[in-house]
């Protein structure tokens, strides 16, 4: 499986996420890139998740059938379908932990199909259609932290 390059120009990876793509700013989505997609693929997958909150992996972000050409999701765009967040919002929730650093996925998925899913999918539901269909694979880590 090939590995797919996520990066950010407004933080690198293993380093704070700028307070305007949490809770505590404008609550916005970070404009993120993409490279090495496999040119077989259909369609890319985006779930970001805080394995760190107390009540345990709390998804921030879940969209689906991505454009597969699609390099740059820009700042504050829906770039494919939405699923609903742990929150039960069908929108990008940002970093908002009650205290402390916590650690925030961007994992983006390469497939070789598009997923036939309702909008408004969870999880779980999104994770079960891409079995078997995952080209390539990435991430970035981006940190957010609150006193």
């Amino acid at each position: 499986m090939r590995d797919l390059v996520v990066r950010s120009p407004v933080f690198e990876s293993n380093k704070l996420i700028p307070a305007k793509y949490s809770c505590d700013g404008d609550d916005v989505n970070p404009p993120l890139t993409v490279e090495n997609v496999p040119e077989d693929a259909k369609s890319l997958v985006l779930i970001i998740d805080d394995p760190d909150a107390p009540m345990g992996v709390w998804n921030h972000w879940l969209v689906w059938n991505i454009p597969a050409g699609t390099r740059e999701i820009e700042e504050n765009s829906v770039p494919g379908v939405q699923g609903k967040n742990t929150g039960g919002r069908r929108r990008y929730g940002g970093p908002c932990p009650p205290s402390g650093t916590h650690r925030y996925f961007f994992k983006v998925f390469a497939l070789d199909v598009e997923l036939d899913l309702d909008a408004g999918a969870k999880k779980k539901d999104v994770e079960n259609a891409m079995r078997g269909h995952v080209l390539a694979k990435g991430e970035l880590l981006g940190l957010y932290h609150r006193s």
